[in-house]
């Protein structure tokens, strides 16, 4: 099975089918995407300037896209060695039991769904990078009562996702699952009462 700087070559391969370019760039969604596969797809397309339908986009815009992916699995990578690292001091020191963010993170491992989209249509404008930076920055300082990624505070609890846990407090201003670590118990009280109270079209 190929890897992501694999996958990542044959993209730029300028040698290659452009339909076996576009389906390595696919590929490598299978090893980072952020929002979930299909969203970070819809993502990726909406950003490069291409159709997620389209069969033969641009090369450019399909290098455009692997850019922006490289850029946030850069970020993302940089903070697993961080994560990695911290791990082996808290068990030299004796700490062995993780706390909640730790849990988060096992379910996040490799950055596929780190900023899960339920909905794949509704995600995030701001570059990938940003995105993760905003999450991680979130997931170093005290909980708070916003999402991490656009600042919004108008969170509903939602069941039955497609991506574990199956419940969480979604935002509804850039659609990411918010991790339960960046969260007062107070912002997902309030995203859980929202949810008994359907929104009401004007």
């Amino acid at each position: 099975m190929a890897g992501f700087r694999s996958l990542a070559r044959q993209v730029r391969d300028p040698q290659s089918d452009l339909a076996l370019r576009r389906y390595s760039l696919r590929k490598c969604l299978e090893r980072f995407a952020p929002y979930g596969h299909r969203a970070t797809w819809d993502h990726l397309c909406s950003r490069a300037g291409f159709g997620p339908e389209d069969r033969s986009p641009d090369p450019a815009r399909l290098v455009a896209a692997l850019e922006e992916l490289e850029a946030a699995r850069a970020v993302w990578l940089a903070y697993e060695a961080d994560f990695a690292e911290r791990r082996r001091k808290e068990k030299h020191d004796g700490l062995r039991r993780p706390g909640s963010e730790d849990d988060w993170h096992r379910r996040t491992w490799g950055g596929c769904g780190v900023a899960w989209c339920d909905d794949p249509g509704v995600h995030p404008r701001a570059p990938l990078a940003e995105v993760l930076r905003r999450l991680i920055a979130a997931l170093e300082r005290e909980p708070g009562t916003s999402c991490p990624v656009c600042g919004d505070t108008s969170l509903v609890w939602k069941r039955g996702l497609a991506h574990a846990p199956s419940s969480g407090a979604v935002c509804t201003g850039c659609g990411i699952v918010v991790p339960a670590p960046v969260l007062t118990q107070d912002a997902v009280a309030r995203a859980r009462a929202r949810r008994l109270r359907p929104l009401v079209s004007a």
